[in-house]
Protein backbone atom coordinates (compact mmCIF):
# COMPACT_ATOMS: atom_id res chain seq x y z
CA UNK A 1 0.00 0.00 0.00
CA UNK A 2 1.55 3.36 -0.99
CA UNK A 3 2.40 5.75 1.83
CA UNK A 4 -0.08 8.62 2.33
CA UNK A 5 1.50 11.99 1.54
CA UNK A 6 0.68 14.50 4.27
CA UNK A 7 0.04 18.18 3.39
CA UNK A 8 2.96 19.33 5.54
CA UNK A 9 5.28 17.00 3.58
CA UNK A 10 4.35 18.88 0.43
CA UNK A 11 4.41 22.43 1.81
CA UNK A 12 8.11 22.33 2.69
CA UNK A 13 8.83 22.13 -1.06
CA UNK A 14 6.83 25.25 -1.92
CA UNK A 15 9.00 27.90 -0.17
CA UNK A 16 12.27 27.33 -2.08
CA UNK A 17 10.46 26.98 -5.40
CA UNK A 18 8.52 30.22 -4.75
CA UNK A 19 11.83 32.11 -4.56
CA UNK A 20 12.72 31.08 -8.12
CA UNK A 21 10.15 32.34 -10.64
CA UNK A 22 12.15 30.74 -13.45
CA UNK A 23 11.65 27.34 -11.79
CA UNK A 24 14.02 24.75 -10.28
CA UNK A 25 15.33 21.40 -11.40
CA UNK A 26 14.92 18.33 -9.19
CA UNK A 27 18.57 18.55 -8.16
CA UNK A 28 18.23 22.26 -7.25
CA UNK A 29 15.17 21.54 -5.12
CA UNK A 30 17.03 18.74 -3.41
CA UNK A 31 19.96 21.03 -2.56
CA UNK A 32 17.68 23.81 -1.31
CA UNK A 33 15.99 21.64 1.32
CA UNK A 34 17.35 21.86 4.84
CA UNK A 35 16.21 18.31 5.61
CA UNK A 36 17.36 15.79 3.02
CA UNK A 37 14.66 13.68 1.41
CA UNK A 38 15.34 10.46 -0.54
CA UNK A 39 15.25 11.08 -4.29
CA UNK A 40 12.29 8.73 -4.95
CA UNK A 41 10.29 10.30 -2.11
CA UNK A 42 11.04 13.76 -3.44
CA UNK A 43 9.90 12.74 -6.92
CA UNK A 44 6.61 11.38 -5.52
CA UNK A 45 5.94 14.59 -3.58
CA UNK A 46 6.67 16.81 -6.56
CA UNK A 47 4.38 14.65 -8.69
CA UNK A 48 1.67 15.07 -6.05
CA UNK A 49 2.06 18.86 -6.18
CA UNK A 50 1.86 18.78 -9.98
CA UNK A 51 -1.33 16.62 -9.78
CA UNK A 52 -2.84 19.12 -7.34
CA UNK A 53 -1.91 21.96 -9.73
CA UNK A 54 0.34 23.61 -7.12
CA UNK A 55 3.35 23.21 -9.43
CA UNK A 56 3.72 23.18 -13.19
CA UNK A 57 6.33 21.37 -15.29
CA UNK A 58 8.56 23.27 -17.71
CA UNK A 59 10.65 21.46 -20.31
CA UNK A 60 11.32 17.73 -20.43
CA UNK A 61 14.07 15.20 -19.91
CA UNK A 62 17.19 16.68 -18.30
CA UNK A 63 15.78 20.19 -18.83
CA UNK A 64 12.71 19.54 -16.68
CA UNK A 65 12.03 22.29 -14.14
CA UNK A 66 9.24 22.96 -11.67
CA UNK A 67 7.71 26.30 -10.72
CA UNK A 68 4.62 27.59 -8.91
CA UNK A 69 1.53 27.11 -11.01
CA UNK A 70 -0.40 30.28 -11.81
CA UNK A 71 -3.60 30.67 -9.82
CA UNK A 72 -6.56 30.35 -12.16
CA UNK A 73 -10.21 29.75 -11.70
CA UNK A 74 -13.62 30.02 -13.27
CA UNK A 75 -17.01 30.82 -11.90
CA UNK A 76 -20.57 31.61 -12.88
CA UNK A 77 -22.25 34.86 -11.89
CA UNK A 78 -25.98 35.15 -11.50
CA UNK A 79 -27.63 38.49 -10.84
CA UNK A 80 -31.04 39.17 -9.43
CA UNK A 81 -33.20 41.28 -11.72
CA UNK A 82 -32.07 44.94 -11.68
CA UNK A 83 -29.41 44.20 -9.03
CA UNK A 84 -25.70 43.93 -9.84
CA UNK A 85 -23.13 43.43 -7.13
CA UNK A 86 -19.39 43.35 -7.48
CA UNK A 87 -16.24 43.54 -5.43
CA UNK A 88 -12.72 44.47 -6.44
CA UNK A 89 -9.55 44.82 -4.44
CA UNK A 90 -7.70 48.10 -4.80
CA UNK A 91 -4.11 47.27 -5.72
CA UNK A 92 -1.20 48.66 -7.69
CA UNK A 93 -0.07 47.36 -11.11
CA UNK A 94 2.39 44.52 -10.53
CA UNK A 95 4.70 42.27 -12.56
CA UNK A 96 4.33 38.47 -13.01
CA UNK A 97 7.13 37.96 -10.46
CA UNK A 98 5.19 40.09 -7.99
CA UNK A 99 2.03 38.09 -8.69
CA UNK A 100 3.91 34.97 -7.54
CA UNK A 101 4.94 36.69 -4.29
CA UNK A 102 1.40 37.90 -3.74
CA UNK A 103 0.03 34.39 -4.29
CA UNK A 104 2.51 32.93 -1.81
CA UNK A 105 1.93 35.43 1.02
CA UNK A 106 -1.84 35.23 0.54
CA UNK A 107 -1.78 31.55 1.47
CA UNK A 108 -3.00 30.61 4.95
CA UNK A 109 -0.16 31.00 7.41
CA UNK A 110 -0.09 27.22 7.91
CA UNK A 111 0.94 26.84 4.27
CA UNK A 112 4.00 29.10 4.53
CA UNK A 113 7.32 27.89 5.82
CA UNK A 114 8.70 29.62 8.97
CA UNK A 115 11.93 31.49 8.25
CA UNK A 116 14.43 33.55 10.25
CA UNK A 117 16.66 36.50 9.43
CA UNK A 118 18.97 35.58 6.55
CA UNK A 119 22.23 37.53 6.72
CA UNK A 120 23.07 36.45 3.17
CA UNK A 121 20.23 38.66 1.90
CA UNK A 122 22.03 41.74 3.22
CA UNK A 123 25.56 40.53 2.43
CA UNK A 124 24.63 39.87 -1.20
CA UNK A 125 24.02 43.59 -1.72
CA UNK A 126 27.09 45.51 -2.90
CA UNK A 127 26.53 49.30 -2.95
CA UNK A 128 26.70 50.82 -6.44
CA UNK A 129 27.12 47.37 -8.00
CA UNK A 130 23.95 45.64 -6.86
CA UNK A 131 20.72 47.51 -7.57
CA UNK A 132 17.16 46.68 -6.54
CA UNK A 133 15.97 49.34 -9.00
CA UNK A 134 17.31 48.88 -12.57
CA UNK A 135 19.24 51.82 -14.01
CA UNK A 136 16.60 52.78 -16.56
CA UNK A 137 13.92 52.79 -13.86
CA UNK A 138 16.06 54.95 -11.58
CA UNK A 139 16.65 57.36 -14.44
CA UNK A 140 12.90 57.59 -15.03
CA UNK A 141 12.16 58.22 -11.33
CA UNK A 142 14.86 60.89 -11.13
CA UNK A 143 13.32 62.64 -14.13
CA UNK A 144 9.83 62.81 -12.64
CA UNK A 145 11.11 63.52 -9.13
CA UNK A 146 13.40 66.43 -10.03
CA UNK A 147 12.20 69.67 -8.44
CA UNK A 148 12.74 73.33 -9.38
CA UNK A 149 15.01 73.53 -6.31
CA UNK A 150 17.33 70.77 -7.55
CA UNK A 151 20.42 72.95 -7.37
CA UNK A 152 19.52 74.77 -4.15
CA UNK A 153 20.53 74.03 -0.57
CA UNK A 154 19.57 70.57 0.73
CA UNK A 155 15.93 70.38 1.81
CA UNK A 156 14.79 73.52 0.01
CA UNK A 157 12.01 71.84 -1.96
CA UNK A 158 10.69 69.90 1.06
CA UNK A 159 10.56 73.14 3.05
CA UNK A 160 8.64 74.84 0.25
CA UNK A 161 5.90 72.19 0.32
CA UNK A 162 6.21 71.38 4.04
CA UNK A 163 2.63 72.24 5.01
CA UNK A 164 1.26 69.88 2.37
CA UNK A 165 3.88 67.19 3.09
CA UNK A 166 3.11 67.21 6.83
CA UNK A 167 -0.53 66.41 6.16
CA UNK A 168 -0.01 63.92 3.32
CA UNK A 169 2.79 61.87 4.85
CA UNK A 170 1.40 61.94 8.41
CA UNK A 171 -1.97 60.74 7.17
CA UNK A 172 -0.81 58.20 4.58
CA UNK A 173 1.90 56.59 6.74
CA UNK A 174 -0.47 56.37 9.72
CA UNK A 175 -3.20 54.87 7.51
CA UNK A 176 -0.82 52.08 6.49
CA UNK A 177 -0.70 51.20 10.21
CA UNK A 178 -4.51 50.99 10.42
CA UNK A 179 -5.09 54.56 11.65
CA UNK A 180 -8.69 55.65 10.86
CA UNK A 181 -8.16 59.42 10.77
CA UNK A 182 -9.38 60.88 7.48
CA UNK A 183 -7.16 63.24 5.54
CA UNK A 184 -9.44 66.13 6.49
CA UNK A 185 -9.27 65.14 10.18
CA UNK A 186 -5.48 64.99 9.86
CA UNK A 187 -5.38 68.45 8.30
CA UNK A 188 -7.49 69.91 11.12
CA UNK A 189 -5.28 68.27 13.75
CA UNK A 190 -2.03 69.50 12.18
CA UNK A 191 -3.17 72.97 11.15
CA UNK A 192 -5.40 73.86 14.11
CA UNK A 193 -4.67 71.31 16.84
CA UNK A 194 -8.28 70.07 16.55
CA UNK A 195 -8.64 66.41 17.51
CA UNK A 196 -11.21 64.31 15.65
CA UNK A 197 -14.19 63.18 17.69
CA UNK A 198 -14.58 59.49 18.38
CA UNK A 199 -10.95 58.66 17.60
CA UNK A 200 -8.68 56.75 19.93
CA UNK A 201 -6.00 58.85 21.64
CA UNK A 202 -3.40 56.49 20.19
CA UNK A 203 -4.43 57.45 16.66
CA UNK A 204 -4.13 61.14 17.48
CA UNK A 205 -0.71 60.58 19.03
CA UNK A 206 0.45 58.66 15.96
CA UNK A 207 -0.46 61.55 13.64
CA UNK A 208 1.21 64.17 15.85
CA UNK A 209 4.33 62.01 16.16
CA UNK A 210 4.59 61.83 12.38
CA UNK A 211 4.29 65.61 12.18
CA UNK A 212 7.09 66.13 14.69
CA UNK A 213 9.36 63.57 13.02
CA UNK A 214 8.79 65.03 9.54
CA UNK A 215 9.59 68.53 10.79
CA UNK A 216 12.77 67.22 12.38
CA UNK A 217 13.76 65.53 9.12
CA UNK A 218 13.08 68.58 6.94
CA UNK A 219 14.27 71.41 9.18
CA UNK A 220 17.44 69.62 10.33
CA UNK A 221 18.32 67.95 7.03
CA UNK A 222 21.76 69.54 7.21
CA UNK A 223 22.50 67.24 10.18
CA UNK A 224 20.08 64.38 9.50
CA UNK A 225 21.55 61.57 7.43
CA UNK A 226 21.57 57.85 6.83
CA UNK A 227 23.23 57.09 10.14
CA UNK A 228 22.38 55.56 13.50
CA UNK A 229 21.92 58.89 15.29
CA UNK A 230 19.27 60.10 12.83
CA UNK A 231 17.37 56.80 12.55
CA UNK A 232 17.27 56.43 16.35
CA UNK A 233 16.03 60.03 16.68
CA UNK A 234 13.25 59.40 14.14
CA UNK A 235 12.21 56.33 16.11
CA UNK A 236 12.16 58.30 19.37
CA UNK A 237 9.88 60.94 17.80
CA UNK A 238 7.55 58.43 16.10
CA UNK A 239 7.19 56.23 19.21
CA UNK A 240 6.64 59.08 21.70
CA UNK A 241 3.69 58.14 23.93
CA UNK A 242 3.13 54.88 22.03
CA UNK A 243 5.92 52.82 23.60
CA UNK A 244 7.29 52.87 27.16
CA UNK A 245 9.71 55.83 27.40
CA UNK A 246 12.72 53.54 27.81
CA UNK A 247 12.01 51.89 24.43
CA UNK A 248 11.88 55.13 22.40
CA UNK A 249 15.06 55.51 20.36
CA UNK A 250 16.58 52.31 21.77
CA UNK A 251 17.49 49.20 19.80
CA UNK A 252 15.47 46.11 20.60
CA UNK A 253 16.49 44.09 23.66
CA UNK A 254 14.21 41.06 23.23
CA UNK A 255 12.71 38.73 20.65
CA UNK A 256 9.58 39.83 18.79
CA UNK A 257 7.10 38.17 16.47
CA UNK A 258 5.43 39.57 13.36
CA UNK A 259 1.65 39.27 13.37
CA UNK A 260 0.31 37.45 10.31
CA UNK A 261 3.76 36.29 9.20
CA UNK A 262 5.92 33.19 9.57
CA UNK A 263 9.04 35.38 9.71
CA UNK A 264 11.00 35.31 12.99
CA UNK A 265 13.31 38.37 13.29
CA UNK A 266 16.77 38.22 14.82
CA UNK A 267 16.59 38.00 18.62
CA UNK A 268 20.09 38.52 20.11
CA UNK A 269 20.49 42.22 21.16
CA UNK A 270 24.23 42.37 20.44
CA UNK A 271 23.69 40.92 16.99
CA UNK A 272 20.83 43.35 16.28
CA UNK A 273 23.10 46.29 17.10
CA UNK A 274 25.87 44.90 14.91
CA UNK A 275 23.64 44.27 11.89
CA UNK A 276 21.88 47.63 12.37
CA UNK A 277 25.28 49.25 11.89
CA UNK A 278 25.97 47.15 8.78
CA UNK A 279 22.59 48.04 7.25
CA UNK A 280 23.18 51.77 7.71
CA UNK A 281 26.81 51.58 6.58
CA UNK A 282 25.71 49.76 3.42
CA UNK A 283 22.90 52.25 2.79
CA UNK A 284 25.18 55.25 3.33
CA UNK A 285 27.52 54.03 0.58
CA UNK A 286 24.74 53.96 -2.05
CA UNK A 287 25.28 56.96 -4.31
CA UNK A 288 21.86 57.02 -5.97
CA UNK A 289 19.28 58.71 -3.70
CA UNK A 290 16.27 56.77 -5.00
CA UNK A 291 18.03 53.39 -4.74
CA UNK A 292 19.15 54.38 -1.24
CA UNK A 293 15.56 55.24 -0.28
CA UNK A 294 14.28 51.85 -1.45
CA UNK A 295 17.13 49.97 0.25
CA UNK A 296 16.10 51.53 3.58
CA UNK A 297 12.47 50.58 2.96
CA UNK A 298 13.57 46.97 2.46
CA UNK A 299 16.19 46.40 5.12
CA UNK A 300 15.03 48.42 8.13
CA UNK A 301 11.72 46.54 8.48
CA UNK A 302 13.45 43.24 7.69
CA UNK A 303 15.87 43.67 10.59
CA UNK A 304 13.18 45.02 12.97
CA UNK A 305 15.82 46.91 15.00
CA UNK A 306 13.25 48.45 17.37
CA UNK A 307 10.58 47.05 19.67
CA UNK A 308 7.88 48.47 17.38
CA UNK A 309 7.29 51.30 14.87
CA UNK A 310 9.88 49.85 12.45
CA UNK A 311 7.88 50.28 9.24
CA UNK A 312 7.05 53.88 10.12
CA UNK A 313 10.73 54.56 10.72
CA UNK A 314 11.61 53.03 7.34
CA UNK A 315 9.06 55.18 5.50
CA UNK A 316 10.43 58.40 6.95
CA UNK A 317 14.04 57.22 6.63
CA UNK A 318 13.41 56.58 2.92
CA UNK A 319 12.73 60.31 2.61
CA UNK A 320 16.14 61.35 3.99
CA UNK A 321 18.05 60.94 0.70
CA UNK A 322 15.14 62.38 -1.29
CA UNK A 323 14.91 65.52 0.86
CA UNK A 324 18.70 65.97 0.87
CA UNK A 325 18.82 65.82 -2.95
CA UNK A 326 15.77 68.12 -3.35
CA UNK A 327 13.90 65.32 -5.08
CA UNK A 328 10.16 64.98 -4.69
CA UNK A 329 9.50 63.40 -1.28
CA UNK A 330 7.67 60.09 -0.93
CA UNK A 331 4.33 60.64 0.82
CA UNK A 332 2.76 57.15 0.30
CA UNK A 333 -0.46 58.93 -0.61
CA UNK A 334 -3.18 56.51 -1.86
CA UNK A 335 -0.97 53.41 -1.41
CA UNK A 336 -3.28 50.41 -0.78
CA UNK A 337 -2.52 49.01 2.66
CA UNK A 338 -2.80 45.39 1.49
CA UNK A 339 -0.36 45.89 -1.40
CA UNK A 340 2.20 47.44 0.95
CA UNK A 341 1.82 44.64 3.52
CA UNK A 342 2.08 41.95 0.82
CA UNK A 343 5.28 43.58 -0.42
CA UNK A 344 6.77 43.66 3.08
CA UNK A 345 5.80 40.01 3.65
CA UNK A 346 7.54 39.10 0.39
CA UNK A 347 10.75 40.58 1.82
CA UNK A 348 10.26 38.92 5.22
CA UNK A 349 9.42 35.43 4.04
CA UNK A 350 11.01 35.11 0.60
CA UNK A 351 13.75 37.78 0.58
CA UNK A 352 12.24 38.98 -2.69
CA UNK A 353 11.79 42.70 -3.35
CA UNK A 354 9.76 42.56 -6.60
CA UNK A 355 6.35 43.31 -5.09
CA UNK A 356 7.58 45.97 -2.66
CA UNK A 357 9.48 47.54 -5.57
CA UNK A 358 6.28 47.76 -7.63
CA UNK A 359 4.55 49.42 -4.67
CA UNK A 360 7.47 51.82 -4.18
CA UNK A 361 7.60 52.84 -7.84
CA UNK A 362 3.82 53.37 -8.02
CA UNK A 363 3.88 55.33 -4.76
CA UNK A 364 6.74 57.55 -5.90
CA UNK A 365 5.12 58.30 -9.23
CA UNK A 366 1.89 59.14 -7.38
CA UNK A 367 3.72 61.44 -4.96
CA UNK A 368 5.42 63.24 -7.83
CA UNK A 369 2.06 63.76 -9.56
CA UNK A 370 0.67 65.28 -6.35
CA UNK A 371 3.52 67.71 -5.85
CA UNK A 372 3.82 68.70 -9.49
CA UNK A 373 0.26 69.99 -9.11
CA UNK A 374 1.17 71.74 -5.86
CA UNK A 375 4.30 73.44 -7.24
CA UNK A 376 2.31 75.96 -9.28
CA UNK A 377 0.27 76.97 -6.23
CA UNK A 378 3.24 77.57 -3.93
CA UNK A 379 4.13 80.98 -2.64
CA UNK A 380 7.87 81.54 -2.93
CA UNK A 381 9.65 81.18 0.42
CA UNK A 382 10.36 84.37 2.33
CA UNK A 383 14.18 84.87 2.23
CA UNK A 384 14.03 87.05 5.36
CA UNK A 385 12.23 84.36 7.33
CA UNK A 386 14.62 81.68 6.09
CA UNK A 387 17.63 83.78 7.11
CA UNK A 388 16.35 84.28 10.64
CA UNK A 389 14.53 80.97 11.16
CA UNK A 390 16.60 79.96 14.20
CA UNK A 391 16.44 83.46 15.75
CA UNK A 392 12.67 83.57 15.15
CA UNK A 393 12.17 80.32 17.09
CA UNK A 394 14.46 81.56 19.88
CA UNK A 395 12.58 84.85 20.20
CA UNK A 396 9.11 83.25 20.20
CA UNK A 397 10.15 80.78 22.89
CA UNK A 398 11.41 83.65 25.03
CA UNK A 399 8.23 85.71 24.57
CA UNK A 400 5.95 82.78 25.38
CA UNK A 401 7.92 81.81 28.46
CA UNK A 402 7.88 85.39 29.79
CA UNK A 403 4.15 85.59 29.14
CA UNK A 404 1.77 88.06 27.47
CA UNK A 405 1.11 90.71 26.51
CA UNK A 406 3.42 90.58 23.50
CA UNK A 407 4.16 94.11 22.34
CA UNK A 408 6.84 95.61 20.18
CA UNK A 409 8.58 96.81 23.31
CA UNK A 410 8.54 93.41 25.06
CA UNK A 411 9.67 91.62 21.88
CA UNK A 412 12.59 94.02 21.31
CA UNK A 413 13.92 93.08 24.76
CA UNK A 414 14.44 89.46 23.64
CA UNK A 415 15.48 89.96 20.00
CA UNK A 416 18.63 87.78 19.55
CA UNK A 417 21.89 89.60 19.02
CA UNK A 418 22.36 87.77 15.70
CA UNK A 419 19.55 89.86 14.14
CA UNK A 420 21.13 92.79 12.30
CA UNK A 421 20.15 96.23 13.62
CA UNK A 422 18.78 97.26 10.22
CA UNK A 423 16.54 94.17 10.21
CA UNK A 424 15.16 94.60 13.73
CA UNK A 425 11.91 96.38 12.77
CA UNK A 426 11.00 93.79 10.15
CA UNK A 427 11.98 90.98 12.54
CA UNK A 428 9.66 92.30 15.29
CA UNK A 429 6.76 92.48 12.81
CA UNK A 430 7.44 88.86 11.80
CA UNK A 431 7.44 87.75 15.45
CA UNK A 432 4.08 89.50 16.07
CA UNK A 433 2.61 87.83 12.97
CA UNK A 434 3.77 84.36 14.07
CA UNK A 435 2.46 84.89 17.62
CA UNK A 436 -1.00 85.70 16.24
CA UNK A 437 -1.12 82.30 14.56
CA UNK A 438 0.49 80.30 17.37
CA UNK A 439 -1.47 77.24 18.60
CA UNK A 440 -0.69 73.77 20.05
CA UNK A 441 -0.60 72.20 16.59
CA UNK A 442 2.24 74.38 15.27
CA UNK A 443 4.08 75.34 18.49
CA UNK A 444 6.52 72.46 17.92
CA UNK A 445 8.02 74.46 15.03
CA UNK A 446 9.44 76.82 17.62
CA UNK A 447 10.58 74.15 20.08
CA UNK A 448 7.58 74.66 22.40
CA UNK A 449 5.64 71.84 24.03
CA UNK A 450 1.85 72.08 24.64
CA UNK A 451 2.41 72.35 28.42
CA UNK A 452 4.59 75.42 27.88
CA UNK A 453 2.02 77.02 25.58
CA UNK A 454 -1.01 76.44 27.83
CA UNK A 455 -0.29 79.30 30.32
CA UNK A 456 0.32 81.66 27.40
CA UNK A 457 -3.00 80.79 25.77
CA UNK A 458 -4.88 81.06 29.04
CA UNK A 459 -3.39 84.45 29.95
CA UNK A 460 -3.95 85.79 26.42
CA UNK A 461 -7.72 85.08 26.45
Amino acid sequence: MPRIVLPEDLEILIAPIAKRPEGMSLAEIERALEEKIPRRTLQRRIAALVDRKRLEVIGEGRSTRYRLAPITGAGNLAAQPAVIKGEAEVYVPISPASEEIKAYVRQPIQGRRPVGYDMAFLESYVPNETAYLPEDLRRQLHAIGRSPAADDRAGTFAREILNRLLIDLSWASSRLEGNTYSRLDTERLIEFGQRAEGKDATETQMILNHKTAIEYLVHDIGRVGVNAESIVAIHALLSDGLLPPVEGGRLRQRAVEIGGSVYLPMALPQRIEEVFGIVLETAARISDAIEQAFFLMVHLPYLQPFEDVNKRVSRLAANIPLVRENLCPLSFIDVPQKAYIDGILGVYELNRVDLLRDVFVWAYERSCQQYVAVRGQLMPPDPFRLRYRAQLAECIRAVVRVGPPATEVSIRRVVPAAVARDDADQFVKLVLLELEGLHPGNAVRFGLRPLELAPWEKADQ
